[in-house]
């Protein structure tokens, strides 16, 4: 089965507010394009992926992530991050009733694409909706649905509890940290950065030791 991917993106002025206090609101926002640039790049890399599309209202970063190859769709309803990938999902699926749907997170800047691969194919296995949670195991990286199956979305906070007691399935599979490494902290950034991250996170955090 191959994936269309929706990954939502805040403005980059309003996005990773967490990482304020360790990068600054001059490369706060670049860290965060940066992230979501690494992240959209593993994922058209990924043989399980047929397709992405990136729902921001940020100008900058539809023109870089376009670049990329990414389909961008406006956020229009301004309703939050739920909102956005409803959104998301069907735009895709105006385009390809049929589409197997996965959200996926922004902020996964070491994002391996064999390790979005694995992912993807557990999703495929479960025939309705499927999760995989986040490294702390409280929130969610990826939610998937496949074929004429509603995404809905409960991403935000305890997250994994919250799709779980959906009847979403959680994803249990070794060997996939990069697909559950978001980061919203310094902390984060650097179990990510350990982890090894992209070209564009790479250099934004080199901006970042240059800043301090």
């Amino acid at each position: 089965m191959a994936w269309s991917l929706v990954v939502p993106l805040k403005r980059l002025g309003q996005a990773k507010t967490r990482l304020a206090g360790a990068a600054g609101d001059e490369v706060r926002p670049a860290l965060a394009l940066a992230f979501a640039l690494d992240t959209v790049a593993a994922a058209l890399a990924c043989d399980a992926v047929r397709d992405v599309t990136v729902v921001t209202d940020d100008p900058l970063a539809g023109e870089r992530l376009a670049a990329l190859g990414a389909a961008v769709a406006a956020d229009a309803e301004g309703g939050g991050l739920n909102a956005a990938l409803v959104q998301g999902a069907a735009f895709v699926r105006a385009r390809r009733a049929d589409a197997a749907v996965a959200a996926l997170n922004a902020d996964l800047p070491a994002l391996r694409a064999a390790e979005l691969a694995v992912v993807l194919r557990a999703a495929s296995g479960a025939f309705g909706r499927a999760f995989l949670a986040d490294a702390e195991g409280v929130g969610t990286t990826l939610l998937a649905a496949g074929p004429g199956v509603a995404l809905n979305p409960a991403f935000g906070g305890p997250s994994r509890a919250r799709h779980r007691a959906s009847g979403a399935r959680e994803i249990v599979v070794a060997g996939v940290d990069s697909v559950r490494r978001d980061v919203d902290t310094a902390a984060d950034l650097r179990a990510a950065l350990a982890l090894g991250v992209g070209p564009y996170t790479s250099a934004a955090a080199a901006e970042l030791r240059v800043a301090r």
